[in-house]
């Protein structure tokens, strides 16, 4: 990268460039050192600019979304971070479908369902982060997963923007195969009509559970590992005794053990830490290597690994 790409790029742009940008509040769980440069685009022409200037200048991008599920070095993330406003985009309802924008809470994304009469989206709410993040982790729970209401989406890359039908996107559990460079900015999602006030009792009381049985008071990612076929990730961490177990200011949540939490001053060195331990501990334990859902973004040092 040339010495002076900031200034380039930043020159390109319409949208907001911020250099040096903390990234730990914008993440879920609250670590990890700055952006050489924050970009909110103005609008998705905007965004493809951006992109189209980055590779000329050789520089790399990281989409942020809502900052779950990742983890930022301690050191920072060099090159573009991109977070998408949650109106780049315009919103669109005709029943039974709903386009929105990408950068969208996903709680958010329940409330145009139900504004719109249409129930099937209630899984998203309690899930952190934004829709294009959503879809790009197939995020879900035991209720329902975005492979099962997204139609297709809307991305941008280098080269301008175009759709990707859902059957083009390889959905799996808790993964996405987007095109290669593209960044979602829009969600074609494929509901039902229905009932919405009993959709969103069933919702509310889902959600009572889960605040009753998850730290979801507390920074985290989210669950850390995936579910292993047949089992439960969580299950097997508490067995291996890892609940309360710190490291710095990160711990195995004492409320369920695939979760880790933030106790004030984590950094992202202590959170990896953690993380390889528990692994290590339930390969040991049980023979069961653990995958994580967690993305480690930025500039960590060859010991820093996850995997």
């Amino acid at each position: 990268m040339a010495p002076d790409w900031r200034d380039a790029l930043t020159a390109r742009l319409r949208g907001e460039a911020v250099r040096d940008a903390p990234l730990a509040p914008r993440t879920s769980i609250r670590v990890g050192g700055p952006a050489d440069l924050l970009v909110r685009p103005a609008d998705a022409e905007d965004l493809v600019e951006c992109l189209r200037a980055a590779r000329e200048l050789g520089v790399p991008v990281h989409v942020l979304g809502g900052g779950a599920n990742t983890l930022v070095a301690d050191r920072g993330v060099r090159g573009v971070v991109l977070r998408l406003p949650p109106d780049l985009g315009a919103e669109a309802a005709a029943p039974p479908r709903l386009l929105l924008p990408a950068g969208l809470a996903t709680g958010k994304a329940v409330q145009r369902a139900h504004a719109a009469g249409l129930v099937g989206a209630e899984f998203l709410r309690g899930i952190p982060g934004t829709l294009g993040g959503a879809v790009a982790m197939n995020a879900g729970t035991r209720a329902g997963e975005m492979k099962d209401v997204v139609e297709h989406v809307e991305v941008a890359t280098a080269d301008g923007r175009r759709d990707v039908l859902a059957r083009d996107l390889g959905f799996a559990y808790r993964t996405c195969r987007l095109p290669a460079g593209a960044v979602v900015t829009r969600v074609g999602l494929l509901l039902q009509r229905g009932d919405v006030p009993a959709a969103a009792k069933a919702m509310d009381e889902a959600w009572e559970q889960r605040a009753a049985t998850q730290p979801l008071d507390q920074p985290s990612f989210g669950s850390t590992f995936r579910n292993p076929p047949g089992d439960a990730a969580g299950r097997l961490l508490e067995a291996a005794g890892l609940k309360g177990h710190r490291i710095g200011g990160a711990e195995v949540s004492t409320r369920h053990a695939n979760f880790v939490v933030n106790t004030g001053g984590a950094t992202a060195r202590d959170v990896l830490a953690l993380v390889r331990l528990m692994r290590e501990r339930v390969r040991e334990r049980f023979g069961v290597t653990l995958e994580t859902e967690v993305r480690p973004v930025g500039d960590f040092a060859g010991d820093e690994k996850l995997d």
